[in-house]
């Protein structure tokens, strides 16, 4: 199967003389991004919610191609988390390098803020350290100042703590595990920076810089405050915003310094249904010691989002192969915590997706948790496969899909009916509120029947009945392309086609707008579920997987 290893390959990142870059520098759902640099390498990690594995770690030698190397959360103390928790999980992550070791500080809205750290980003990272355990914290970013003293900066989620539009400030103990005194606020933004959030905590010089969006995500703006003492007070100034023509948002990020001396600023811009997708701006501190980011072509003081901008440095060609500890390749994601009943890769790439036992068959999928699934990789691309589908025989009703999903959601399906494979065009276009699937039928597949081929099935070994196997296979297509509508974010129009002998594809009529999930953008992917309980199941085989 072909994975996405090198993030660049749909991006558009270059235009044509390769000396320039153009935003966004990754086409990808990559929320609430924050970016280090050790050495000559950045790394960053973003926001993944009830994903995993969670909290992406990817590495990039001129911050605008990125790899995708590394995941720092695989699991959570089962206590805290029951099936699918759309939009809740970690929220706004920071990483920083200090003293040998990568930390990552997270916040959990409805349990507080923990950290994660290691010595090697591409290899296992400790398992989580909760710092403090208070309900709505959210955004937190550590510093560590000259003196040895070291603090936690963050925000408060409004949705759970009642208030919001204000940055705390703790003190944190030199190695990270706890704060060493109680929260307090330190700037209050509800009359000049409303839904503040996000905090980066930053030392420039001898001034203390927080760099913390506000306005909201879709058309806020970017404020830095500057203060003398962690504790402040803070004078605040917009650097960057949303003027007629740029993008929208811009929405939270982090400041990077390059190997040159350069100031970069990597932030993100919400596309609706393709997500929260990745933008690279030029920063330059000004004499009055308060950065301006992106350009100001008016003169106003106040930075304006670049379309376009010299590449910063040299890049070079990086090719690997990298898989998750989950055996197949970092791109893919379940939304809750995977069983390692659900899954095994195939020596040619490909997936095995084993049934996974529904709890309410009757339910749609929108709390299913085995939905094994993509970010939207572009404006338009086009995703085939071929699934090869082997319903166990002595159940009725397994199934194997092939969807996008949202908060609507929509797709193609084979269901095991004693007639054949049955091939079913679903969709349910109001997912969170329990909504019933709308179901056409499109044609049934015969089945082909494999009977088992053991070394030990004859001689003086018992003879053992064996059911003989049933299968089928189809070759499914989705394409996604942008429709201009009011505004600057476009629709993803999606349309899905199938062949059962993988030429002769015949395009669904029905046409599906893809939305977003809950702080997140849609997805597609692969699930196999069965309706009742059995001690063996049967499974769906994902092969030749091909995005262009």
């Amino acid at each position: 199967m072909k994975r996405i290893l090198v993030l660049v390959a749909l991006v558009a990142a270059f235009t044509a003389n390769a000396q320039r870059y153009t935003n966004p520098v990754l086409h990808l759902d990559y929320s609430d991004p924050d970016v280090c640099r050790v050495g000559d390498r950045y790394y960053m990690t973003a926001s993944s919610f009830n994903c995993f594995p969670g909290l992406p770690i990817l590495e990039s030698e001129d911050l605008v191609h990125w790899e995708l190397t590394g995941a720092a959360l695989l699991s959570y103390d089962p206590a805290f988390r029951d099936g699918v928790e759309h939009g809740n999980g970690v929220w706004a992550p920071a990483i920083r390098f200090h003293d040998g070791w990568f930390y990552i500080y997270v916040g959990d809205p409805d349990r507080g803020i923990f950290m994660v750290k290691t010595q090697n980003p591409r290899g296992q990272w400790s398992e989580p350290v909760w710092v403090v355990r208070e309900k709505g914290f959210i955004d937190p970013c550590p510093f560590w100042d000259q003196d040895g003293r070291a603090y936690l900066s963050h925000g408060c989620a409004g949705s759970r703590a009642t208030h919001k539009s204000v940055v705390f400030v703790a003190p944190l103990s030199a190695d990270g595990t706890c704060l060493e005194g109680p929260s307090r606020v330190v700037y209050d933004g509800h009359l000049t920076q409303p839904t503040i959030e996000g905090t980066k905590f930053y030392k420039r010089g001898e001034w203390y810089y927080i760099f913390a969006p506000a306005g909201g995500v879709a058309t806020g703006w970017q404020t830095v405050l500057r203060s003398a003492s962690p504790w402040g007070p803070w004078e605040e100034r917009i650097v960057m915003a949303w003027k007629p023509g740029c993008i929208n948002g811009p929405h939270q990020g982090a400041w990077v310094s390059a190997p040159d001396g350069s100031d970069w600023f990597l932030h993100f811009q919400d596309k609706g249904a393709y997500g929260r997708i990745l933008h690279l701006q030029p920063m330059v501190w000004q004499a009055d010691g308060w950065p301006l980011i992106g350009e100001d072509p008016d003169g106003d003081g106040v930075g304006q989002p670049v379309k376009a901008w010299e590449i910063p440095f040299c890049h070079t060609e990086r090719s690997e192969c990298i898989s998750s500890p989950y055996g197949i390749g970092l791109e893919w994601q379940y939304p809750t915590i995977p069983s390692p009943y659900w899954h095994c890769a195939l020596p040619d790439g490909g997936i095995r997706l084993y049934s996974v036992i529904q709890k309410d068959p009757q339910a749609n999928l929108w709390n299913c948790p085995n939905l094994l699934l993509q970010k939207f990789p572009a404006e338009a691309f086009t995703v085939t496969a071929r699934m090869t589908f082997m319903p166990n025989p002595a159940l009725d009703g397994e199934q194997a899909g092939f969807l996008v999903q949202g908060d609507a959601y929509a797709g193609l399906r084979l269901v095991d009916t004693p007639d054949g494979a049955r091939l079913e065009y679903f969709s349910c276009l109001d997912a969170p509120e329990g909504t019933a699937e709308e179901v056409s039928v499109l044609t049934t597949l015969p089945y082909t029947l494999q009977e088992p081929d053991f070394p030990y099935a004859s001689g003086n070994v018992p003879a053992v009945h064996y059911p003989t196997f049933q299968r089928t296979e189809i070759w499914i297509r989705l394409t996604v392309r942008p429709r201009a509508v009011e505004g600057n974010v476009p629709d993803a129009v999606c349309h899905f086609s199938y062949a059962p002998d993988g030429k002769r594809f015949k395009q669904v009529k029905q046409e599906f707008i893809a939305r977003p999930e809950l702080w997140i953008g849609a997805k597609f992917g692969f699930y196999c579920n069965r309706p009742v309980w059995k001690n063996d199941g049967g499974w769906v085989d994902v092969q030749d997987l091909k995005i262009q």
